[in-house]
């Protein structure tokens, strides 16, 4: 009887496959990889986001703005509402600052490869910028790949390349108001969370991961509704930190 097999053990994660010689060159790499399947994603989702604007009657500069400055479609969408109905400036501002409070975890995970190798502080608030649900996922896949030196003129091609995205999807959508019905626009939108989600699950590793997409899910029905993204935050801040000790506790019984 042949002896078994040895269990193949699982290979390294492969490295980034172009290396450019340049500082340009890391800026073009970066926004060429803005144009893949989660920056087609957003772009779908910011012209159902243009749609939605115009069936406000929301000035349309002032809706590109809300993009530029923003960028963000739970935060903006929240920004538009508000101003639409005439809600206070003070209470719009505490509502939008609550709902992207939920990014700054993805900023302090990110920040490390996205540190400009002169310690410029102003360069790295820039990148920071940038972090919001697709730069995030995007980032924990490709930016561990790549060398040091290349890893912030990548970050600024990538998040430009998919600011501009946001921005001309936003103008689109705007624009073609007319010929989307008010149901598609709404689901194109969502496209961009069903997207977000798919990004977390294949990229999963571990108990702690996993643990944290089911408690979020779990949780979302007993939160939903909750004004200001206060059920993101809710959710993902308790989901989150419960699958951290959970995590915690399963190393420590393993060691």
């Amino acid at each position: 009887m042949p002896p078994p097999s040895p269990t193949p053990h699982p290979s390294p994660e492969q490295p980034y496959a172009y290396h450019p010689r340049s500082t340009f060159l890391w800026f073009v790499a970066g926004l060429r990889e803005s144009l893949s399947v989660p920056g087609f994603v957003l772009f779908a989702g910011y012209i159902g986001y243009g749609g939605l604007l115009q069936g406000m009657n929301f000035p349309f500069f002032a809706g590109l703005l809300s993009t530029f400055l923003v960028w963000a479609l739970p935060a903006q969408i929240i920004l538009v509402g508000g101003l639409a109905s005439g809600v206070g400036l003070l209470p719009i501002a505490l509502a939008v600052g609550l709902s992207s409070m939920r990014l700054l975890p993805m900023v302090v995970s990110l920040a490390p490869y996205m540190r400009s190798t002169h310690n410029a502080l102003w360069k790295d608030l820039i990148n920071a910028h940038f972090v919001a649900m697709t730069m995030w996922a995007e980032g924990q896949r490709l930016l561990p790949k790549l060398p040091p030196s290349g890893r912030f003129t990548f970050t600024m091609g990538l998040g430009i390349g998919l600011l501009l995205i946001s921005i001309s999807a936003t103008a689109i959508g705007y624009q073609m108001a007319g010929e989307l019905p008010p149901a598609m626009s709404v689901g194109l939108q969502f496209l961009t969370a069903i997207s977000f989600t798919l990004l977390m699950i294949r990229g999963a590793e571990g108990v702690t991961d996993w643990c944290a997409l089911a408690f979020g899910f779990l949780t979302t029905p007993f939160v939903a509704g909750l004004s200001g993204g206060a059920d993101l935050m809710i959710s993902g801040l308790g989901g989150g930190t419960l699958a951290y000790l959970i995590g915690r506790a399963m190393r420590r019984k393993r060691a």
